[in-house]
């Protein structure tokens, strides 16, 4: 007899890819559900990213202020980039946070890897928690923020409800560290 899961899998008959770049992949997945209909669904293929949650012992956030220019919308996010073929996504993370902060990370460890849109979208999100950083240099690179700032972690909350953190890596890695670190005090 058929488990559940067997019943609800859709079989994957092949993948056409229909647009490729370095940013993105684009394909055209021949699929079976489970009824026996057959049709072409799309998938996004995005590289992994990595983000990290930096925790200073005064429970601050490192955080920064960035526009982001397809939704014209400012907010609140966690440094994080795209990991680099055969890079480790915690050596991502660590990095990352250094370019665009200019703080080196002291302590890191993993916290939770998702997926932000299984339905149509392969882009797996590796999120970290660093314990205490040092400020080595300016941040480097491309202009990443406007304002790098320690947010106090109690003021995250209104933060959310005003809207002023939206993006699904510094929700999910928030809330992830948050209870990591509540976890840890009992």
């Amino acid at each position: 007899m058929a488990t559940n899961e067997e019943r609800s899998r859709w079989v994957v008959h092949g993948e056409r890819l229909i647009y490729d770049n370095r940013w993105i992949r684009l394909g055209l997945v021949d699929v079976e559900i489970p009824d026996g209909e057959r049709f072409e669904h799309h998938a996004v293929h995005l590289d992994r990213a990595a983000i990290a949650v930096v925790v200073d012992e005064q429970q601050r956030v490192l955080m920064m202020w960035r526009h982001r220019f397809l939704f014209d919308r400012w907010g609140w996010e966690l440094p994080g980039g795209l990991v680099d073929a055969g890079e480790d996504p915690m050596e991502t993370a660590a990095r990352e946070v250094e370019e665009e902060t200019g703080y080196r990370v002291k302590e890191i460890e993993h916290l939770v890897t998702y997926q932000p849109m299984a339905g149509m979208v392969d882009s797996e999100h590796n999120l970290y928690l660093a314990r205490g950083a040092e400020l080595v240099k300016e941040p480097s690179g491309e202009i990443e923020a406007d304002l790098i700032e320690w947010v106090p972690m109690k003021e995250i909350p209104d933060m959310i409800a005003r809207g002023d953190i939206w993006t699904s890596g510094t929700l999910v890695g928030l809330y992830a560290a948050r209870d990591r670190l509540n976890g840890e005090r009992g």
